[in-house]
């Protein structure tokens, strides 16, 4: 996906998240996340958009910590988190192509990685807001969802900190049925996952062959993208195989 894309989703679903969060209320429940009401989220989106701007106009280096959020009513908190998403969008809009930034996950560019890791991160807490509003789930593009799939397997539990390991080794195959190429085998072991890109369409002797997996969960990008992300039940999907291996990641799978 385009750099534009991802800016563009943001900016949708940053607006559909302060919506939905206004329709719910500051103290109602967020489904994926019981410790959290609707106050807690948005502060929390509020001071990552904040910390994203921050990276992208100034171009730091090293890590820090997200801004602190600033005591304000409730009445308040969704003005203040519209705010914020108005200036990360504009921010990523305007940055140069050669931005240079801290990342924390591999990416093509800075500015790719920051575009990339903020349209997700409201798309899926967007869906935090909504379902905490009892409204119908926006859509999401397959390529989109495909591409959040990748970023969480490849990305987020390619790293030391993963809990989703076994003392056995398995293998984990993960399938969108309505996005081309969006085909993943999660091997894991005692250290961090280590997720291949798999192509079922290449032969048997292909480089990029999937072989058979323990357990393989398949369904349309969207709902495997909010699944992987605990904010779906597994009903929508087809899991064959052993099943425990899908337990495992609604255990111990979270970021």
């Amino acid at each position: 996906m385009e750099i534009t894309e991802f800016v563009e989703t943001l900016r949708l679903d940053g607006s559909l998240l302060a919506d939905a969060a206004e329709e719910a209320g500051p103290d109602a429940r967020i489904p994926a996340c019981p410790e959290w009401r609707v106050r807690d989220l948005v502060t929390h989106i509020g001071r990552i958009h904040r910390w994203a701007t921050d990276f992208v106009k100034q171009g730091a280096q090293q890590p820090g910590p997200p801004p602190e959020a600033p005591e304000l009513p409730d009445d308040d908190l969704v003005s203040w988190l519209r705010e914020g998403h108005h200036h990360l969008v504009l921010a990523l809009h305007s940055a140069p192509q050669g931005l240079s930034a801290w990342t924390f996950l591999p990416a093509p560019s800075p500015l790719a990685f920051w575009a990339r890791r903020q349209a997700h991160e409201t798309s899926v807490h967007r869906v935090d807001a909504q379902q905490a509003a009892g409204a119908s789930l926006t859509p999401l593009p397959s390529a989109f969802a495909a591409d959040g799939i990748d970023e969480l397997l490849t990305g987020f539990h390619a790293r030391d900190r993963s809990r989703l390991r076994t003392d056995v080794p398995r293998t984990l195959r993960l399938r969108a049925t309505d996005a081309p190429g969006a085909d993943w085998t999660v091997h894991l072991t005692e250290a961090p996952p280590h997720t291949v890109r798999t192509a079922p369409e290449a032969g048997a002797d292909g480089p990029d062959a999937a072989g058979p997996a323990d357990c393989t969960i398949e369904g349309r990008a969207e709902e495997l993208y909010l699944a992987l992300w605990n904010r779906l039940p597994w009903d929508a999907m087809t899991i064959t195989g052993e099943e425990s291996l899908a337990q495992l990641w609604r255990e111990r799978s979270g970021i």
